[in-house]
């Protein structure tokens, strides 16, 4: 197994996470995560010692001197717990650490072997450069949570993009032709269920058209905690996207009942496309 001492740099790679010794950072496909000081040091030790059992005293001995007066069991299993939440792992059904009863922890996913990789590189390194640049070499890196290839950021941010403005000329369509939509409501709907949807399509349009705004313009700039937001607006966002699902039914006169059907089933899974987009798009820090 290889050891992240050895490696020149001094990174340790495990999935899709790397841990620079020499820079004191943890990174996950590329962006760095939060875990410094005694955290850091313990996946360290456990990463220099991978497969092994590292006991509980060789970490107090490691990380906490004898001059020092702290609890030591309470600031290990803290130190556990935060390089747990930072791999995304679990105790219960541990990928990269692992408990042992009394006894200590053991690091027990893969490590990447950095020598045989360079070693290979090397080798191909004058024949690749007169085909391809590294900019356009082919990588393909697992979604930790979805467990599909990620594709090109660019391409699940402009699908997304499109997405919202779609809506956008719903919304914008619907607030231009509210007096058609009165009337086609009034054609099969009570007067007092006619006016409530074409209140409703008012009401939902008005408020649909800055929250699409603030979307395209995070995703447009890249806002880096986009992800973090969209997981907080989704309900809402579903909640609004499913009302708008049944917007074909009112076009039923003109483009019959099969083609409303499909094209209400396909409106309301999009909300859920936009989500899958957004997670392959913004990879959710632990």
């Amino acid at each position: 197994m290889a050891s992240p001492q050895n490696n020149s740099p001094r990174i340790a790679r495990f999935g899709v996470f790397e841990l620079d010794l020499s820079a004191g950072e943890l990174r996950k496909n590329g962006v760095k995560l939060r875990l410094q000081g005694q955290p850091f040091q313990v996946l360290a030790l456990l990463l220099e010692r991978a497969d092994e059992v590292v006991t509980r005293e060789e970490l107090q001995k490691k990380l906490w001197p004898s001059d020092t007066f702290v609890d030591f069991d309470h600031s290990l299993n803290t130190a556990i717990n935060k390089v747990r939440e930072a791999l995304g792992d679990s105790a219960s059904s541990p990928r990269y650490v692992e408990t042992l009863a009394r006894r200590g922890y053991r690091f027990i996913a893969p490590l990447r072997n950095e020598a045989a990789e360079d070693e290979r590189s090397d080798a191909g390194k004058s024949a690749r450069a007169t085909l391809v640049s590294p900019d356009t070499a082919p990588s393909i890196t697992i979604h930790p949570e979805l467990e599909v290839p990620i594709p090109h950021r660019g391409v699940t941010r402009g699908l997304f993009g499109l997405i919202q403005i779609m809506y956008l000329c719903f919304y914008v369509a619907a607030l231009f032709r509210i007096h058609a939509i009165q009337n086609i409501a009034d054609s099969f709907l009570p007067l007092w269920a006619a006016t409530a949807l074409a209140g409703a399509v008012l009401v939902t349009a008005g408020v649909g058209i800055p929250l699409r705004f603030y979307l395209i313009s995070g995703v447009g700039f890249d806002h880096q905690r986009l992800g973090e937001k969209f997981r907080q607006l989704f309900p809402f966002v579903l909640a609004l996207d499913q009302l708008w699902a049944i917007a074909p039914f009112l076009l039923l006169q003109k483009i019959g009942l099969g083609l409303a059907f499909g094209a209400s089933a396909a409106l309301l899974y999009l909300p859920f496309s936009e989500r899958t987009l957004i997670r392959m798009a913004y990879v959710s820090r632990p």
